[in-house]
């Protein structure tokens, strides 16, 4: 892993191009940072020609070197990985509205084979199974769908998706004839089950992955094999605007006619090592697009990689467990990734995954990725929860809101961004490990552009850096900012704008970031949040300004510029500001960060609103809908007001004005869930923990008859009125169980945290009869990664299996009217 550093910055443009332009050395203060975007950006995008296409209504996908367009104009979207076959059938549609929420736009899948046949010669598209429904829903919900066809996929499923019958035949992912037949047998299948849902049709499919993680060569194997996969798939109808294979693994792949995509993730589950890993280069701005930790080496194409656009499908939007490597991942892991990536070009943000998911029972064996199928590493039998911002059970982790402010900003100012090139500071830091050189980049195109500050490191903790500054040269002009040097708190993360058009007038930068914007009655609302710690600062030019208010704040005027400081972060108006030009109003809100978190963007009878609420938010046509652990979060505040009041599923009271918002609150009652739970058998002790070749293997089912058991029972009318009840148990141990009768319904590799688990799927066989809850010993001496601050004390006997709680939290829902 090496990042590029001010000595061989000549040597590296030759190798990177100018997209990638890297100031030369000059004279600067110890904290300010220079950054020279003078440089002209290249040669201009070249279109794809074997990509893109016309929709049946006209709407156009296009493709070029460095960025997608839809209708002529750039388009940098979000897109989440949700495994259909791996949630429940009856919860997909909530769960796509809640990604479309969470500001996704496109959503990903794999078509996992096995899942689809697990048995040779019968096909299953049924209930959880059944693609067609679920691009069904996308295309209802107005969501685009990118399918990944493999055939073989990886995704953490037993033999990386294909059947065992299919294995058994022999040689597979090479053109042989055997498998190539079979391959045309299930992507006939993929196209019966689409047909019609393709881009080209007016559906909402616009792209197609073929194979995953594919590193083979030979002339029957390599780009020759990704060639007849993709004629094969047009022959079978999956014909689309867009074909990628992943870019990692040092891939062989027909130039032009797939794009290579990449990824990166906080943590590696598969790696053996039983300590914290070394400091990411993720969380660095660099410029190359594999990093090496979701494979090894680089594209072909990686010394000319300006004529492929840079497409992440795998940002890790969490990180799964192993038995043996069990990391637990923040929402700030996530998200200061999402930044950092951003400013490293990144014009197709992809996570994986978005939504988490369980594993289908098989017909004939578990459907998990496990030692016994010739892999490294055992993983829950059930679990895929992926600590993705929508957990297993539906539930909004942390990372969903901590990403969502960037989707907003992504969603309405990501047509600017999508064409700015990176630019790299004259000084960056020589590794990941380096603490003290600020993390400092941008993203520039001609004199506008964005500025992107990282003071977040997973594991490792950064330094505050005190007074610091940007030196930005711009054609025509260098900037300094801002006015007075500023300190950047550990753990910061945050896009500044430079030279941004607000309806006429020109804002020369902001130190709080930008978030989301609408109109009202002809004027415009710009929302931006301030990061806590820094100090937020608006500089506007003097000569595109007619007016300013900016109401308790400080104005002040220096060398033709505007400068409005000490705002009170807030949802009122903290100052607005009329174009001499176009004599346009616009106004900026300055929100706290936890304000911005809490905010939602929802079009309702052809007008976009915000609604701020600290409850989980999602829209259906014009419903909001709240859900909320806690009856006190069951409140929003809507701007620009409703022409009427709004109408709710239970008694709703308008408590006034909070700044330019109108505030309603949901008046509900609280429930209590009773549980009755009791310990019925103590664990046997714990023999020590079997190796594989590489790593600790996981107990077997036979394993179970001596760990330790409780039964839990709630009442039948537990979930009564609720949206779910989610059981929540405190336990240490090393791998808990939970049964209806003979019945796995979930099950958890402990990482010191708290198992939660949304029951409303198991109803009614999780309310009223007792289910039983295993839990194996964990050993003091078990050669299992968890991370240092989470890890169970021991007893003298040196193992653990105890529980210390459980609980029933009630899910509250709300439909509210605002139409």
């Amino acid at each position: 892993m090496k990042l590029i550093s001010a000595v061989p910055a000549l040597l590296m443009m030759a190798v990177l191009g100018p997209l990638f332009p890297v100031v030369a050395q000059g004279d600067h203060t110890p904290n300010t940072i220079a950054i020279d975007a003078t440089k002209p950006a290249g040669t201009p995008p070249a279109p794809l020609p074997r990509m893109g296409g016309t929709s049946r209504s006209g709407h156009e996908i296009g493709v070029n070197s460095q960025y997608l367009t839809l209708d002529g104009k750039p388009w940098l979207p979000v897109m989440g990985e949700f495994h259909y076959s791996r949630y429940p059938e009856q919860y997909w549609e909530e769960e796509l509205l809640k990604m479309k929420a969470g500001g996704v736009q496109i959503v990903s899948t794999y078509v996992f084979w096995i899942h689809q046949q697990e048995i040779e010669g019968e096909f299953d598209w049924t209930r959880q199974r059944n693609l067609r429904d679920f691009v069904e829903l996308c295309a209802k919900r107005g969501l685009y769908v990118f399918l990944r066809i493999g055939p073989y996929a990886h995704g953490e499923v037993r033999n990386g998706g294909l059947p065992d019958w299919l294995v058994a035949h022999g040689v597979t992912r090479k053109n042989n004839p055997q498998y190539l037949s079979y391959v045309r047998r299930y992507f006939a299948q993929i196209g019966q089950q689409v047909k019609g849902f393709f881009w080209k049709d007016g559906g909402p499919i616009i792209g197609v992955q073929l194979e995953n993680e594919y590193s083979q060569r030979g002339p029957d194997a390599g780009a020759a094999h990704i060639s007849e996969l993709k004629k094969i798939a047009r022959e079978s109808g999956l014909d689309a605007p867009i074909y990628t294979v992943t870019g990692w693994d040092n891939p062989d792949f027909p130039a032009g006619e797939v794009i290579p995509v990449f990824g990166g993730y906080a943590d590696d589950f598969w790696e053996s090592t039983l300590t914290e890993l070394p400091p990411s280069g993720y969380y660095l701005f660099e410029a190359k697009r594999d990093l090496g930790d979701v494979g090894a080496g680089t594209t072909p194409q990686e010394t000319s990689s300006q004529q492929y656009p840079f497409f992440m499908a795998e940002a890790g939007g969490g990180m799964q467990v192993a038995y043996h490597r069990r990391p637990v991942i923040t929402g700030d892991d996530v998200a200061a990734m999402t930044l950092t990536r951003l400013r490293s070009g990144a014009n197709l943000y992809g996570y994986y995954m978005y939504q988490g998911g369980a594993n289908p029972a098989g017909k004939r064996t578990s459907l998990q990725e496990s030692v016994e199928t010739d892999h490294v590493y055992d993983l829950p039998e059930i679990s895929y929860d992926f600590q993705a911002p929508l957990g297993e059970f539906g539930q909004m982790n942390p990372a969903f809101r901590a990403t969502k402010v960037f989707h907003l900003f992504l969603n309405d100012f990501g047509s600017y961004l999508a064409p700015m090139v990176p630019v790299l500071p004259q000084l960056v830091p020589a590794t990941a490990a380096d603490q003290s050189t600020v993390r400092l980049a941008a993203r520039i195109r001609g004199s506008s552009g964005f500025i992107f500050l990282n003071n977040y490191q997973r594991n490792y903790s950064l330094p505050d850096h005190p007074d610091v500054r940007v030196q930005l040269a711009l054609p025509g002009e260098t900037l300094l900012l801002p006015r007075r040097p500023l300190d950047i708190p550990s753990s910061a993360y945050v896009i500044w704008p430079v030279n941004l058009d607000l309806n006429g007038v020109l804002l020369k930068y902001a130190t709080a970031q930008l978030l989301t914007k609408i109109s009202h009655h002809d004027e415009e609302y710009y929302f931006f949040f301030a990061q806590p710690g820094i100090r937020p600062e608006f500089s506007f030019d003097e000569n595109s300004v007619a007016s300013l208010r900016a109401g308790k704040a400080t104005i002040s005027h220096a060398g033709g510029r505007i400068f409005v400081g000490e705002m009170a972060p807030g949802p009122g108006v903290a100052l607005s500001v009329r174009s001499k030009s176009s004599g346009k109003m616009t106004h900026i809100i300055l929100l706290s960060k936890t304000e911005a978190q809490d905010v939602w963007k929802v079009s309702i009878a052809g007008q976009e609103r915000i609604v701020l609420s600290p409850a989980d938010v999602f829209f259906a046509e014009d419903n909001l809908y709240l859900r909320a652990r806690n009856v006190e979060k069951l409140r929003f505040s809507v701007f620009p007001f409703l022409s009427s009041g709004p109408v709710a599923s239970v008694p709703l009271r308008q408590i006034g004005l909070e700044g330019v918002f109108a505030a309603y609150f949901a008046k509900m009652h609280s429930k209590k869930i009773d549980i009755l739970w009791q310990k019925i058998r103590e664990a046997d002790a714990a023999a020590p923990a079997r190796m594989g070749k590489y790593n600790a293997i996981a107990p077997k089912d036979a394993d179970f008859e001596h760990a330790g058991v409780w039964k839990i029972a709630l009442a039948n009318n537990a979930a009564a009125g609720l949206s779910d009840v989610f059981l929540r148990i405190d336990y240490t141990g090393d791998v808990a169980r939970l049964y209806s009768g003979r019945r796995l319904l979930a099950d958890d590799f402990y990482k010191g945290t708290l198992w939660e688990i949304g029951l409303k799927r198991f109803a009614p066989e999780a309310f009223g009869e007792a289910m039983s809850l295993k839990i194996m010993p964990l050993r003091k001496d078990a050669p299992i990664y968890i991370p240092a601050s989470l890890r169970p004390p021991f007893p003298p006997s040196g193992e653990t299996s105890k529980v210390s709680g459980i609980t029933g939290v009630p899910e509250y829902e709300v439909r509210v009217s605002l139409r």
